[in-house]
């Protein structure tokens, strides 16, 4: 719904930014496609002399899809209350790993890099959705305080102060691992799981780490987070030996290594893992099929076995 058209007046090209924008402001890939479309529905609602008016069509629908996020996450928060369990940003899978390039499907619109970490769009959850705005449009996107204040309504002034309470915000995360740290790590921890290894598990997690999970009440999981590292490595434990026939496999999760699980070659739950210092200080894991639509392409997962 209103891309059809898009050839004819040069926005076509700005969709897969929309996209990225939209994505770092809902975690949600349908939520952010429905905003998007909503945005193109009506650039090409506006009579022809009217878009012929605007100089930058790219900024236009910018302004609007970041007016329909702000709409958005104003009512998540009340969804989000009615959902079952931990509600967790939807996991993107890197296309290289699917041996394809660039596709209409959100997921394989989306730039891989720190500003759609699992760890940093957590944070982003505990902003208000004005923070939010400002902060991803600003700090991720550089999109000056003026075009901004279009979006959220406010002065410049109103939003340089929104970005600046979120970054203090943003300030509190961990710094994270390396890539190689953060992938030693996640080898580690699969190998300790596929051998129900709990004393190597519990080396492996920070003492004080979480475990959070997103089954939205369509796949079994825990409903409440897994505090300390030694209930969660029982935990893990205990899925191992009720999980026969489960393959893990490491792979790039939000572009940062992370796991994989599969069953008869389908996708069933992919984590996401938080580390500092060596050791695993968060992990997020999702189990809502929904949420695992883009992992799973015409039958098939990720690509290798390993």
């Amino acid at each position: 719904m209103g891309t059809a058209g898009a050839r004819t007046d040069g926005t076509a090209g700005e969709r897969r930014q929309l996209i990225n924008v939209a994505y770092r402001l809902l975690g949600s890939l349908a939520e952010s496609e429905d905003a998007v479309q909503e945005a193109y529905a009506r650039w090409y609602a506006l009579p022809q002399g009217r878009r012929d008016e605007i100089v930058s069509p790219g900024a236009w629908l910018t302004t609007v899809t970041g007016r329909v996020c702000l709409d958005v996450l104003g009512s998540a928060r009340a969804r989000r209350e009615r959902y079952v369990g931990a509600w967790l940003p939807d996991p993107l899978p890197d296309r290289a790993e699917w041996g394809h390039g660039h596709g209409t499907d959100p997921a394989d619109q989306m730039v891989l890099d720190e500003s759609v970490s699992m760890a940093f769009l957590v944070v982003l959850e505990s902003m208000t959705p004005a923070e939010r705005v400002a902060f991803v449009l600003h700090d991720v996107f550089r999109y000056p305080f003026a075009e901004i204040a279009d979006v959220l309504g406010r002065t410049p002034a109103a939003c340089k102060q929104l970005a600046a309470s979120a970054r203090r915000r943003a300030r509190g995360a961990r710094a994270p691992a390396t890539a190689a740290g953060q992938a030693d790590a996640v080898r580690q921890v699969r190998a300790a799981w596929e051998t129900k290894d709990i004393a190597a598990l519990v080396d492996l997690l920070d003492p004080a780490a979480v475990m959070t999970a997103d089954g939205g009440g369509m796949a079994g999981t825990a409903l409440r987070p897994i505090e300390g590292g030694a209930r969660i490595a029982q935990y893990m434990a205990a899925i191992a030996d009720k999980a026969p026939g489960l393959e893990l496999l490491q792979r790039s999760v939000n572009g940062v290594p992370g796991l994989v699980a599969r069953r008869a070659g389908a996708v069933v739950t992919v984590a996401s893992f938080e580390v500092a210092d060596g050791r695993v200080t968060r992990i997020w894991v999702v189990r809502n099929p929904e949420k695992l639509r883009p992992w799973v392409r015409d039958g098939r997962g990720p690509s290798g076995t390993s």
